[in-house]
């Protein structure tokens, strides 16, 4: 079997007793990172071996990982934070192990986005989950694309591309459109603030923004 297995995305508090369970009794750890994961390992004093599998890697090794596994070889596949698969490497091993017929099974757990969007204030009862946006090439088409829904949709983006997509979504959406930026969820200076796109942009203007970044926005209204 393959356990997907959700890490926290900041504090280390933020993972299940079965989570825990599960990296300590299988015979293998996949890691997208193995020296961020060890940190956790360390703080939960678990001692299996770690291996990486990441995104330059992923490609070279998947077809003899799920090979392991469908052997009988028990596996845990876990991201630096949440959970594998949402815009982290994961995927492509899941859908070799279900062409070969081997069990998956991903447990419930951290992922950045659903605390974000359930905090932001705006509708969540239906939501388009976009994740990372195109760096150049598409990167317009699916702002113009995004810019028409009417239901909330959420971003990932990276502290140093900030205002510039607040910048792009004011373009595309109009300045009345309100938005909500969570940083740093659950760490210490966790901070979600709600506001037209105009009003986080100069917010965030005024300050060093790091960690990583979730942008919620409100869908087109009628």
């Amino acid at each position: 079997m393959l356990y997907v297995v959700p890490t926290p995305i900041g504090n280390l508090e933020d993972i299940t007793l079965r989570a825990l369970r599960i990296l300590k009794e299988v015979s293998v750890v996949y890691a997208e990172d193995t020296r961020t994961t060890r940190r956790l390992f360390d703080h939960y004093e678990i001692k299996t071996p770690l291996r990486s599998f990441h995104a330059h890697n992923e490609h070279a090794v998947v077809e003899r990982v799920a090979d392991d596994i469908a052997a009988g070889t028990p596996v845990a596949l876990v991201s630096d934070a949440g959970t594998p698969g949402i815009s982290d490497p994961g995927f492509l091993l899941v859908r070799a192990c279900v062409r070969k017929g081997v069990r998956v099974e991903c447990l419930p757990g951290a992922t950045a986005f659903v605390p974000a969007l359930v905090s932001s204030g705006l509708p969540c009862d239906t939501f388009h989950f976009e994740g990372f946006l195109p760096h150049k090439k598409g990167r317009q088409t699916r702002l113009k694309y995004l810019a028409t829904l009417p239901h909330t949709f959420v971003l990932y983006e990276s502290p140093f591309r900030l205002l510039k997509c607040l910048e792009e979504l004011e373009t595309f959406c109009g300045a009345d459109r309100i938005a909500c930026v969570a940083r740093e969820l659950s760490k210490k200076f966790e901070e979600v603030k709600t506001a037209p796109l105009p009003e986080l942009k100069a917010h965030f203007s005024a300050k060093e923004v790091k960690g990583e970044i979730v942008v919620v926005v409100a869908g087109k209204s009628e």
